[in-house]
């Protein structure tokens, strides 16, 4: 190919390969040390000798979720770049598309079909700078005790077999446990935990199917694809979880659920809660990362605006009432709670709570973890907290009138009680406290506050950029002319490696707060229904979710798309 494209002559190649012989270089690399050879024309010679077609690695922006299916040892040791995946096949950009190990190592780690296409090795450098950078190193590094040889893995995965240990039901359970300790396994599920501590993931869901076996992080509230281990690899890491979290790895026809604590160094430990539930091809494992460095404490930083944060700290520190939080799985509720408990935790009150299941430690106060199968459940652990001298309770979830009905008498006889419930927004928590059977009455004085949130991504700080809104789609989302500045400016994440693409880092919370006023309680003990309780709430002042969000939005701490993807509009609002 040299010598049909007029680089060298034929009697040139035959020294070339003295030399190359002599030097130990290759004849390509000579040719770059003469300047007779640049990577344009090696991109060009490769493409038409390998019949693979060429790539422009900077006109692409490749997606958060493409670049985590290979790390950073995988892609610097054979000098490649993932650039897309659809269905079951994953394109790789590579500098040598006749180096099959790679492709091999490639197939295996990701369980994908491999694509190549070939761009200039400068490029790819290029891109890894660009989409690994420079913070893996700092994680390895604070990271290092449960770090892993990926190369190793790969390896080793050959000499024991790894993608044939498929379990079945004649399995013994030495031979389940003898194939969860294999070390390729054990490298393989440090490494998933590894990368959703490093990137401060929250859920870690591994997930079976027919054909296939997927591994997906919780990052900011939404899922992302990591990687596709071989579908015969399931049982193994699963077991391994199992393991792990001393749960009984023969056991397959129920749920079960555990707790996993591992060092990270520096003295640092790093809780997983693990859940394990049969489905139809296996079973699936979420693990839930509790990681108390990260546990927001300070309820000024929570995301309440001045006004709000004032309605709850006074609901908080009244002598006695209810305080209520509502809001979906993953809303912040338990934070929030945290908080509160930790701004009261002094050495002259005492403190219970009842969790399920106790997801921190808080030193000074009592938690008790709620085992339902043995009869401690929230009702009968509140009841003896009663008899425990309270001050503060907290009750981790109201399920049912025989729970709602001890948290209420306690309320009104004395005791400050905290609580949460599942519901839309705050004015319907009363419906849903009457509807389970309290009485109206008993709700007004009962009730100090409601308060309603959910967590909405914020722009990443790093590529957050203007953007072009007209006033009118502003005023569609329920902001009020009189709002909207002139000049006002509307941000959103372009994305970058900071935020892996997304355009988002962090989160922060909406809220709804509803101060149990005179006027409230009166629409109760009338008969009100929900929305007529939001109308009245919000004359009264009260800022929903959506104004909440709506203002994030001025400020720029959020997007229009976060607006819309986490709060509901206002009717009549």
């Amino acid at each position: 190919m040299l010598i049909k494209r007029g680089i060298i002559s034929l009697p040139e190649l035959k020294s070339l390969e003295e030399l190359s012989i002599e030097s130990g270089e290759s004849i390509k690399d000579i040719l770059f040390k003469e300047n007779r050879l640049n990577e344009n024309q090696l991109v060009d010679i490769l493409s038409e000798q390998y019949n693979v077609p060429k790539i422009d690695l900077s006109e692409l922006e490749i997606q958060p979720e493409v670049i985590a299916l290979l790390n950073e040892q995988i892609v610097t040791r054979y000098n490649v770049i993932p650039i897309s995946r659809i269905g079951n096949t994953l394109t790789v950009a590579m500098a040598d598309p006749s180096n099959m190990n790679a492709q091999d190592d490639i197939k295996f780690l990701t369980d994908y079909n491999v694509e190549v296409v070939i761009a200039s090795s400068s490029d790819i450098e290029a891109a890894i700078t660009k989409y690994y950078g420079e913070q893996a190193k700092k994680d390895e590094k604070k990271y290092g005790d449960i770090s892993f040889d990926m190369e190793a893995l790969l390896s080793e995965a050959d000499d024991v077999k790894l993608s044939e240990t498929n379990f079945d039901e004649t399995t013994s359970l030495e031979d389940m446990i003898r194939n969860s300790e294999e070390a390729p396994v054990i490298r393989f599920v440090n490494m998933v935990m590894l990368d959703a501590i490093k990137k401060k993931a929250s859920d870690i869901h591994v997930e079976p199917y027919e054909k296939s076996f997927r591994i997906r992080l919780r990052m900011d509230g939404v899922l992302y694809d990591v990687v596709h281990p071989p579908r015969n690899t399931m049982d193994a890491i699963v077991a391994r979880l199992k393991v792990m979290a001393n749960l009984d790895i023969a056991e397959k026809r129920i749920p079960q659920d555990g707790r996993i604590k591992i060092k990270i160094g520096q003295g640092e430990d790093m809780d997983f809660r693990v859940s394990v539930c049969p489905v139809i091809f296996g079973e699936k494992v979420v693990l839930r990362l509790l990681d108390k460095s990260n546990l927001q404490l300070d309820m000024t930083k929570l995301g309440f605006f001045p006004d709000q944060l004032e309605i709850f700290k006074e609901a908080i520190y009244k002598p006695y009432g209810m305080m209520l939080v509502t809001g979906p799985t993953g809303s912040g509720k338990t934070t929030t709670l945290y908080s509160a408990l930790s701004d009261l935790n002094k050495t002259d009150v005492n403190i219970s709570t009842a969790e399920d299941p106790v997801e921190f430690n808080l030193e000074g106060i009592n938690q008790v973890a709620i085992r339902e199968q043995v009869g401690l459940t929230f009702a009968s652990a509140l009841r003896s907290f009663l008899r425990q001298d309270p001050d503060i309770m907290m009750v981790g979830e109201i399920r049912d009138f025989e729970t709602a009905d001890i948290a209420v008498k306690a309320a009104i006889t004395g005791h400050m009680v905290l609580s949460t419930l599942h519901t839309n927004d705050a004015p319907s928590t009363i419906t849903r406290l009457i509807n389970m059977g309290v009485e109206s009455f008993l709700v007004t004085s009962s009730v100090n506050c409601i308060m309603a949130q959910r967590l909405g991504r914020k722009i990443c700080y790093n590529c957050k950029e203007p953007i072009d809104v007209p006033k009118s789609e502003l005023l569609k989302l329920g902001i009020k002319e009189e709002q909207i500045a002139d000049g006002y400016q509307i941000y959103q994440g372009k994305g970058c490696e900071v935020c892996n693409g997304t355009g988002y880092k962090g989160r922060i919370a909406f809220y709804e707060v509803m101060k149990m006023t005179d006027p409230l309680k009166d629409a109760i003990l009338n008969g009100a229904s929900s929305m007529e309780l939001k109308e009245l709430a919000i004359k009264l002042g009260m800022k929903t979710m959506r104004m909440s969000a709506n203002l994030r939005l001025l400020e720029g701490t959020t997007s229009i798309a976060e607006v819309l993807r986490n709060t509901a509009p206002d009717e009549n609002a």
